[in-house]
């Protein structure tokens, strides 16, 4: 193995404040900045690394920025800090055609003055060096490289960009790693790193496993805890992610039953592997109450924010304080560490037929906290059933009958692999389903409007399911 590479690093001062107006512009059309609709009204470095200093050809920088945006209107109490992104700063005195799309722009003031700025991932140079850090088990700065010391990393691995949009960024090396690098991070121990690691440790095949890693140590006055800022995990070369695969057999008319059903299978096993690798909790009546409130609290923000929402109201309360009630009545639930925002795009078949989840990152909206908290497993189930749901209403016409046979084939393989069928806790379930549509029918609103029927099917059939 090589022999880490420890570097020290000096950025110029006023490095920030040169870039800012260029960053002003550019952050909020990032499809992973998260204050869209809001300005930016200025910024705060919280770590920056030069990982290749300026010349005439390139330069590199590592920043991790605050930025600071005003509250939405209406809102009161004291203002939040802003969220926190990682960037990777590209310097060069002029950008060659083929990285044009990259541009961030020309700086006009401060040490960098006269040169070209760009994201850089979408260059091969500042790729490259990425992953022989990773290799090496480089420290740069506050920037430590770290890795799984009994898998190999090769050098020369050739990077590309991938360019579909996600909330994060991704390059591929050679076909055999991906690395997925956070755009926006927080202190604290990342669930995609903290359950794909505990996965392999416990032998489960069903989830790639951590290659090397990224992490961050800001230093004082920040928090103690690093940032968890990328992970390296093998490639699935040929891989199909399951929406793509279930929009196109919909497309042929083809069914998607026995898929559905490995699936149901897979989600049981990484389930039951995480609940031996990491610690189990009993809810009982006084967290399920907890649990309940939040749900109801998401319901009635939704019902104000979408009007379409009120006449179903009750009927979609119902289903969290039927839940309420056997929780009342001494009924408890065995929460775990689970996926926390699974779906058909979340699991990738291979050219063998092999299926594998990716992704644990959670719901990046909500707080570090709350993703890495036990839950029932049957939240994960919901997602998967509101995918096949979103799948099916998606052709037209709509094919809600494809949707219940693979939601019910889902659920017979999880009771293949787990011993028991989801469909068993009606009453959880259905409290799950309801949350995960309220959050969808919100979700379309703000940004797909022409979506937003598809969720409200739900919603409906969801409100009355409790009086039949």
């Amino acid at each position: 193995m090589s022999e880490a590479v420890t570097r020290t690093v000096t950025t110029p001062p006023g490095l920030l404040a040169s870039l800012d107006p260029l960053l002003r512009e550019w952050l909020p059309r990032q499809r992973w900045f998260a204050g869209k609709g809001r300005p930016v009204t200025g910024f705060e470095l919280v770590a920056a690394t030069e990982l290749l200093p300026p010349t005439a050809k390139l330069g590199l920088y590592h920043l991790l920025v605050r930025a600071h945006q005003p509250l939405l209107p209406g809102h009161t109490g004291p203002e939040q800090p802003g969220d926190c992104y990682q960037l990777l700063i590209g310097v060069r005195e002029a950008l060659p055609p083929r990285l044009a799309p990259a541009l961030i722009g020309h700086v006009t003031q401060g040490p960098l003055a006269g040169q070209t700025v760009y994201e850089a991932l979408h260059d091969t140079r500042p790729a490259e060096l990425l992953l022989e850090a990773l290799r090496t088990q480089a420290r740069i700065g506050g920037l430590r490289f770290e890795r799984d010391p009994h898998r190999e990393i090769r050098s020369g691995l050739v990077p590309r960009l991938m360019t579909a949009e996600q909330s994060n960024s991704s390059v591929v090396y050679g076909d055999t790693f991906i690395l997925k690098l956070l755009r926006r991070v927080v202190p604290g121990i990342n669930p995609d790193l903290e359950l794909p690691l505990a996965l392999a440790r416990a032998g489960c095949p069903r989830v790639p496993p951590p290659t090397a890693w990224l992490v961050a140590d800001p230093g004082a006055p920040r928090p103690a805890e690093p940032y968890v800022l990328g992970v390296l995990q093998p490639y699935v070369q040929g891989a199909t992610d399951g929406w793509e695969l279930a929009l196109r057999e919909l497309a042929k008319g083809e069914d998607f039953v026995a898929e559905a059903r490995a699936l149901g299978r897979v989600t049981a096993e990484v389930h039951t592997a995480l609940a031996r690798a990491l610690p189990t909790v009993t809810l009982g009546h006084s967290q399920l109450r907890l649990m309940v409130d939040g749900m109801t609290e998401r319901l009635e923000a939704a019902v104000h924010a979408v009007p379409a929402l009120r006449p179903h109201a009750a009927g979609l309360r119902s289903a969290f304080t039927a839940l309420d009630d056997l929780a009342a009545e001494g009924r408890t639930w065995t929460a775990q560490r689970v996926h926390g925002d699974l779906h058909l795009g979340q699991c990738l078949r291979s050219p063998a037929g092999e299926w594998s989840l990716i992704d644990f990152e959670g719901e990046p909206a909500r707080p570090l906290a709350e993703r890495r908290m036990p839950q029932p497993a049957v939240r994960d189930v919901a997602g998967m059933l509101r995918s096949f749901d979103y799948a099916a209403r998606s052709v037209d016409p709509a094919q809600p009958e494809w949707a219940e046979r693979c939601r019910a084939a889902y659920c017979s393989g999880y009771a293949e692999a787990a011993g028991s069928d989801p469909r068993t806790d009606p009453v959880l379930l259905r409290a799950y389903e309801t949350d995960k549509a309220v959050y969808e029918v919100l979700y379309e609103a703000r940004h797909r409007p022409e979506w937003l029927p598809v969720p409200l099917t739900a919603v409906r059939r969801l409100a009355s399911s409790g009086h039949t």
